[in-house]
């Protein structure tokens, strides 16, 4: 495969990570000694608001600048790699991403609910109540508010939104073991097969990272979020692909929100001022750039220094912004409705995607899984697991966020998506659970452009196999793109500024958008 179609591992990719952590290395040390020292609530907060711009791959382990690295920063100039051009690099990115697509979007923000682990669409959105016992489970089908389309007994809540739904039953791709695989194809369209690991620098970027970049928010309101979890591949495992930056590098990874949403003392200390910092005192720092910036010459502006200027500008935007800071502090919602959401960790999560949505932010991705394992993973006690937490906790929290889109009229520009890396298998085996199945399984798309009241394709008798339109994961995730006004079909650049196009393997399905 052509070099322009492959990212890749060769050692230039590694020299380009190489570099990439020297770069934040160097950034974190001038950063420590800059006008952000003493303005964070502690040390780690100014870290990671810096890897808003530079982060760090969760795997990665951080490292003081030895003389070496000092030496090899240097030394790279000789190269012609020099920070300057290292940054145009990461730009030529940005611009390869510049909003000349053409398409009116009838989406503005999107939030993905990722089901991870395989949820088990017979038990869910396809059930078979006429197949054999071995097959049909133990929950019974109950009539929607769309005429003649039937879904389990354990979502009566999203019964009642299915005529606002598209519902998608005849999914397909070509992993069944792998949930690395299978999600990373689930969340970029791109099926590789069994080829699982963990998140790779030459990954294709999540949906957030492109959306972003092509219609990035205002400065002050965070781009794309990930939450609850960085979600491994097993409990030991690495974090799993597809919901980082990828070849656009880290800069275009999403901000992550770790910390329980669902306890007392929740909050992000990212975007936290230390005590006694004020907005004000902040406005006098912005003003010292701002003039400091006036007597930099041309060459300047286009250094490091000037892009060091531009990093604390936006992590004071943040720091100040009251859209930012309100959609953190969910202490603001009324009892009733977060518990509506239901108080867990994934209720409070959902609600807390709501609140980002509504103060700007393009994309929210909840992974719904600390590993591939622990949740919608069902090899055994399949029932068990559903019907005691699982199902209910999803039909309460996804239930309720459709109630309040709704409700505040933001349904129709706001596409929630609910995903996952693939079904189970319509045998029950030996342990009362199912197991992974890739041949056939079940989504659920709704507002922001996709139809209202259709349940499209369809499964056999059993829910094995497709029975008609079958769609694979590069299918939804171009239609996706073009709800969301980006063609799925365009290039974006990588930091050695090759070309690769963003869904190789899928089209816009216009049966499903309006």
């Amino acid at each position: 495969m052509p070099a322009s179609q492959d990212p890749g591992h060769g050692d230039s990719c590694e020299t380009a990570g190489r570099i990439s952590r020297l770069l934040h290395s160097v950034t974190y040390s001038y950063l420590s000694q800059w006008c952000l020292e003493g303005v964070l609530s502690d040390r780690a907060s100014m870290r990671s608001v810096v890897e808003m711009r530079f982060p760090c791959r969760p795997d990665e382990t951080r490292h003081k600048l030895s003389r070496r690295d000092l030496l090899q920063v240097g030394g790279l100039g000789l190269m012609g790699v020099t920070l300057p051009r290292l940054l145009a690099a990461e730009g030529r990115a940005v611009d390869g991403g510049a909003p000349a697509d053409g398409l009116a979007p009838t989406a503005d923000s999107c939030i993905i609910l990722f089901l991870n682990g395989g949820p088990s669409h017979l038990d869910m959105w396809d059930t078979k109540p006429d197949a054999p016992d071995a097959i049909r489970g133990e929950f019974k089908p109950i009539p929607t508010s769309l005429p003649g389309y039937q879904i389990s007994e354990m979502l009566p809540r999203l019964a009642l939104h299915a005529h606002r739904a598209t519902i998608v039953r005849s999914m397909h791709h070509g992993v069944n073991n792998a949930h690395a695989a299978a999600v990373y194809a689930s969340m970029t369209g791109h099926d590789r097969g069994e080829i699982g690991g963990g998140a790779r620098p030459t990954d294709y970027p999540t949906p957030g990272a492109v959306v972003s970049l092509v219609r990035p928010p205002p400065p002050d309101v965070v781009s794309h979020v990930c939450l609850p979890y960085i979600t491994k591949e097993g409990a030991q495992g690495p974090p799993q692909p597809g919901f980082f930056g990828g070849f656009l590098g880290n800069a275009h990874d999403p901000l992550f929100v770790l910390n329980d949403p669902n306890s007392p003392d929740f909050g992000v200390p990212e975007l936290t001022l230390r005590t006694g910092v004020s907005a004000q005192r902040l406005d006098v720092r912005r003003g010292l750039l701002s003039r400091l910036d006036l007597h930099m010459d041309a060459i300047a502006r286009q250094s490091v220094v000037g892009e060091m200027s531009k990093l604390q500008g936006r992590a004071i935007d943040l720091l100040t912004s009251p859209a930012t800071q309100r959609a953190f502090q969910l202490d603001d919602e009324p009892a009733a409705r977060r518990d509506a959401y239901g108080r867990n960790i994934y209720g409070q999560s959902t609600l807390l995607a709501r609140r980002l949505i509504e103060a700007g932010t393009r994309l929210v991705t909840l992974s719904w899984a600390p590993d591939a394992n622990a949740t919608w993973d069902t090899h055994g006690g399949n029932f068990t697991k559903l019907k005691g937490t699982l199902l209910p906790q999803f039909d309460a929290a996804c239930g309720s966020l459709l109630d309040d889109l709704a409700e505040r009229g933001m349904l129709e520009r706001t596409l929630v998506a609910v995903l996952g890396d693939f079904g189970r298998s319509p045998k029950i085996n030996a342990n009362a659970g199912r197991d992974h199945w890739n041949f056939c399984y079940s989504i659920m798309l709704i507002g922001g452009g996709f139809r209202q009241g259709l349940a499209y394709g369809s499964s056999d008798a059993i829910g094995a196999y497709p029975a008609s339109n079958a769609l694979g994961p590069g299918d939804i995730i171009s239609t996706i793109y073009r709800c969301l006004g980006v063609r799925h079909d365009r290039n974006f650049y990588d930091r050695l500024n090759r070309p690769f196009r963003l869904v190789k393997e899928g089209n816009v399905i216009k049966d499903l958008i309006v």
